[in-house]
C-alpha cells in the first residue's frame, strides 16, 4: 500500500469520477476464501505475549553482513516504526500499549536472526520516510510498497507479495469482479490516495470512455464504517489490501470476490525499509531468508490470515513499481 499525491478527503462519503487514465493488463486470482486459516491467532492472545509466541532464528551470516561502522539507534536494539492502524497489519493489543500483527512479527523475526532486542516506535504513516532518513529507527515495517522513486532515497527487503482484494457482503448478488468493466457503476469503499485508489480511476476512465457507468467513490475515515457500509448493502464492494480483507473476512460477514497485484498491471512487493546506502538492507535480507527456511516465517503470515501473500524468498531491492 502506498499513498498518492496527497489529498485530504471530507469526514462524510464523497462521490468522485476518476480521471487517470492507463491501458488495461491484468493479473487475475479467483480464489476465493471465506474463512480463517486454523492457526490465525486472535490480536487479544498476542498482546503481551509476542516475543513467546514466535521466536526467530539466530543467524551469524546475517550478524556477520551487518557493516561495522553501522550505528543502531540503541545498541543491541532493533527499532523499527510501524503504523498502528489496522489489523492484521498493525494495531495495538488489548492493553492498549504493545503493538500487534503480522508487521510486528516479522520484525521481530529479523531482530532474532539478527540477534537484537526489537523497540517497535508508532508512527503515523506520514512521517516515516523523514523519521527513517533523520535516524530515529533503523527500518521501517509498515505495509510499504517499493517503488522506483523510493529507491531513491530507502534500501528494501521484500517479505511479502503486495496484493489488492475486492471484498463484497457475503449474501450479495456481485460473484466475481476479474476486470476493469466488473466495476462500473458500482458503489466502491476505497482509501483515499492510496495504489487501489488510483488504479479503480483508471479502470473507471476507461470505462466511461466505453460508454459504461462511472464508479461511486465512497471514501471514509473510519475503516470499520467503510465495511459496513459493505455489509449493510449501502456500498456494493471495498477495494483494500488483501491482508485485511482476508482479516476481516474472518467472521463470515464478507467474501472476496477479486484480486489483483498491487501495483496492477504490475507485480509488487511489500518491503522492509531502510536508510539508503546504510548497508543493512542485506543483513535483513539473510535474516528473512533464514527465517523463511526455519518456517517460522510462514507460521507469522498464516495466523494472520496472509498465508497466500508469502514470498519464497527475500530480495534486497526487488523491481519496484513505475513512477507514473
Amino acid at each position: 500500500m502506498s499513498p498518492a499525491a496527497p489529498r485530504r478527503p471530507s469526514r462524510s462519503t464523497l462521490l468522485i469520477v476518476g480521471v487517470l487514465v492507463i491501458g488495461i493488463a491484468g493479473i487475475v486470482y479467483s480464489r476465493v476464501r471465506q474463512a480463517p486459516d486454523a492457526g490465525t491467532v486472535a490480536a487479544t492472545s498476542l498482546a503481551g505475549a509476542n516475543s513467546a509466541i514466535l521466536k526467530g532464528t539466530l543467524d551469524p551470516k546475517a550478524q556477520a553482513l551487518i557493516p561495522a561502522d553501522y550505528r543502531f539507534v540503541t545498541p543491541g536494539t532493533f527499532t523499527v516504526a510501524t503504523h498502528p492502524g489496522q489489523l492484521p497489519l498493525a494495531d495495538y493489543g488489548t492493553d492498549s500499549k504493545d503493538v500487534v500483527g503480522i508487521e510486528p512479527d516479522i520484525a521481530r523475526l529479523i531482530a532474532d536472526g539478527l540477534g537484537l532486542k526489537l523497540v517497535i516506535v508508532p508512527v503515523a504513516w506520514a512521517d516515516w520516510p523523514l523519521g527513517l532518513e533523520s535516524g530515529k529507527y533503523d527500518a521501517v515495517l509498515s505495509n510499504v510498497t517499493v517503488t522506483e522513486e523510493r529507491k531513491k532515497k530507502f534500501d528494501f527487503s521484500s517479505y511479502r507479495y503486495d496484493l489488492l482484494g475486492i471484498y463484497t457482503r457475503t449474501d450479495g448478488p456481485i460473484q466475481k469482479i476479474e476486470k476493469p468493466a466488473d466495476v462500473a457503476g458500482l458503489k466502491v469503499v476505497v482509501g483515499a490516495s492510496t495504489n487501489q485508489d488510483q488504479i479503480l480511476r483508471q479502470w473507471d476512465q476507461q470505462n466511461i470512455a466505453a460508454g459504461l457507468k462511472p464508479v461511486e467513490y465512497q471514501y471514509f475515515d473510519d475503516a470499520v464504517v467503510g465495511r459496513l457500509a459493505v455489509i449493510t448493502g449501502r456500498a456494493d464492494v471495498s477495494f483494500e489490501p488483501n491482508a485485511t480483507g482476508a482479516y476481516s473476512a474472518r467472521d463470515g460477514k464478507v467474501r472476496r470476490v477479486g484480486l489483483f497485484p498491487g501495483g496492477w498491471p504490475n507485480a509488487a512487493a511489500i518491503s522492509v525499509t531502510t536508510r539508503k546506502g546504510s548497508g543493512l538492507a542485506d543483513a535483513v535480507t539473510q535474516a528473512l531468508n533464514t527465517q523463511i527456511s526455519s518456517g517460522t516465517y510462514a507460521q507469522a503470515l498464516k495466523r494472520w490470515n496472509v498465508a497466500e501473500e508469502a514470498v519464497p524468498q527475500s530480495q534486497t531491492n526487488p523491481p519496484g513499481l513505475p513512477t507514473l
